[in-house]
């Protein structure tokens, strides 16, 4: 026989085989034993919690010809053609390719006929949620008035989507993610019944990353299995679910314990380029956390650590961290993971994410601000900002027109920026900015990067050359925060315009710019030379207009804005 998998060949066959739903199994198995069955029942969940297995063993049930306490007795014939899917009473459907009204008509129709062996006919539809609405509409009517003799089984992932009018026809169970604990206890049962070896560890592993599904934690234990050569081990755990190993997560801790960006980002390059999942990372370091957090609160908390994580090297560097550092890397690290989930460019937030918690100065900027040490310089700026708009108010008394663009304050933050760029030095590149001069700076802009340091490639990583003249480069960065801190680090500036200009074999200066506000710049930059332009044109046309006697007293007793000069 070929061989299967181990979430088939240990599928639950009793109510009582069934892992981590106790309250809805011994529901069902009440319900079977006194006879007091519902015509409909909606099984809702995650994904592998055992609600087709649960569908499975009440159609079951409810057939067994010698029931047991509500359990199917898994011995007569009606047991033992369910169990080998021959039983033509037990009809299961998928709703994500039979979602039409067609097929729902069908079994409309269909329902009106009487079991052929079994006492009961049972359709388990299985993601009932893919029905269509005209489905719903024809499904409706027979769950409202159903055969004496037929139920229904729904089961779905997903029970918001169904409507209510179906729901309120059905006896809901709601089926829970399946604790770590019961999962662990599951597997080795199951490995102890083959008799192979298991590191516990290992074990432990396998049943974080299977996020409470059973199905998931036999499908990556099957998959271990056959990594290991039918052994599991820790490290064939770790590879099968990407997890980190103790040395990768220590030296990475290590790191931001001891406020080592560069260090940090070092082993973090490490990490990825063995093939470890940047989602999984972050998972770990959230882990971490949390157990260091209950390391530091008390002893009673501390009995809560999960060992499996927390090795002698972790509790070692925990006096390193204090809770509230703890809770800012929590932060940051959540802020990070939902940004994972929809973006390509995992390995640029990982970076920035290392930085921003192995940085010194994270320390102080986690401190709560008292109200005696607020800045002199924004009380300044919100006095003014008050006089401003009391003013404002005293012209709209008299009459006096506000314009719109003195009504608004500028963001603070963007003033900053305002600040920090160089327009002098911008406008002169793009005075004399070519397209081949673009291309250069871009295909020696590689180069370049591979002369830094680990820490400035990071920060270096996010920006581009957007334009370039013979005489310097402007460079765009992605992120306002990395244009700040090269932009302040004048050693970093100068090192830029030293390496630029000996790739190129000329003087060139590079000048930074945030991306955010590259098209204004240079749109302004435009709009000033066409101004320039027009307004050198006009003095031109009025000085040569102006060689005639009659409209030079034109000019002088109306002005140049009225008097308007048309050649004949």
């Amino acid at each position: 026989m070929a061989y299967q998998a181990l979430y088939r060949v240990w599928r639950p066959q009793t109510f009582s085989d069934v892992i981590g739903q106790d309250v809805i199994t011994q529901t069902l198995r009440n319900a079977v034993a006194s006879n007091m069955t519902s015509h409909a029942y909606l099984f809702s969940g995650p994904r592998g919690t055992g609600k087709t297995s649960c569908a499975k063993i009440l159609a079951k049930a409810v057939n067994c010809l010698n029931p047991q306490d509500g359990e199917p007795c898994n011995e007569c014939e009606i047991c033992l053609a369910a169990n080998e899917n021959r039983l033509n009473d037990v009809i299961e459907i998928d709703a994500a390719s039979n979602n039409g009204v067609e097929e729902i008509r069908d079994i409309r129709d269909k329902v009106k006929y009487a079991p052929t062996e079994a006492k009961y006919k049972v359709y388990i539809i299985d993601e009932v949620h893919m029905l269509s609405q005209g489905a719903f509409n024809a499904l409706l009517k027979t769950l409202e008035e159903p055969p004496a003799n037929v139920m229904f089984i729904l089961a779905t992932t997903e029970p918001q989507k169904i409507p209510a009018t179906i729901i309120s026809r059905t006896q809901s169970f709601n089926f829970r993610r399946i604790s770590k604990q019961d999962i662990l206890k599951r597997m080795i049962f199951i490995l102890n019944d083959k008799n192979i070896k298991y590191d516990e560890e290992g074990l432990d592993i396998i049943a974080a990353s299977a996020e409470g599904g059973m199905r998931d934690a036999l499908s990556i234990l099957d998959q271990a299995l056959s990594y290991g050569d039918d052994e599991l081990t820790l490290k064939n755990a770790q590879e099968v679910t990407g997890a980190l190993s103790n040395e990768q997560i220590v030296s990475y801790m290590t790191a931001i314990a001891e406020n080592k960006p560069a260090q940090a980002l070092t082993s973090l390059y490490q990490i990825l380029e063995s093939g470890r999942s940047a989602l999984r990372f972050t998972e770990m370091i959230i882990r971490v956390c949390r157990n260091l957090i209950l390391y530091n609160s008390n002893s009673d908390l501390s009995k809560q650590m999960d060992s499996s994580v927390m090795t002698k090297e972790l509790l070692a560097i925990a006096d390193k961290f204090d809770n509230k550092r703890l809770f800012y890397i929590v932060d940051q690290v959540s802020a990070t993971q939902k940004n994972l989930k929809n973006s390509n460019q995992t390995d640029i937030y990982m970076e920035i994410l290392t930085v921003k918690i192995s940085e010194p100065q994270v320390a102080s900027s986690v401190e709560p601000v008292e109200n005696d040490s607020v800045d002199n310089e924004v009380i300044d700026k919100l006095r003014d900002e008050v006089s401003h708009l009391q003013n404002e108010v005293k012209d709209l008394s008299n009459g006096t027109p506000v314009t719109k663009s003195s009504s608004k304050p500028k963001p603070h933050h963007r003033a900053n920026n305002n600040t920090r760029l160089n327009k002098t030095a911008i406008y002169k590149v793009l005075g004399n900015a070519t397209k081949n001069d673009l291309v250069a700076a871009r295909d020696m802009w590689p180069e370049l990067m591979s002369m830094l340091s680990i820490s400035q490639r990071a920060m270096m990583r996010v920006a581009q050359p957007v334009a370039a003249s013979s005489e310097g480069i402007v460079v765009a960065f992605d992120y306002a925060m990395w244009f700040e801190q090269v932009q302040d680090d004048s050693d970093f500036l100068q090192s830029l315009t030293d390496n630029a200009s000996k790739l190129l074999k000329k003087d060139c200066q590079i000048v930074l710019v945030p991306k955010v506000d590259w098209p204004k710049i240079r749109k302004e930059y435009i709009d000033n030379n066409i101004d320039s332009t027009k307004k050198n044109t006009v003095k031109s046309n009025k000085e040569t207009k102006k060689t005639d006697p009659t409209v030079d007293e034109a000019l002088k007793l109306f002005g140049d804005d009225i008097v308007d000069v048309k050649n004949d």
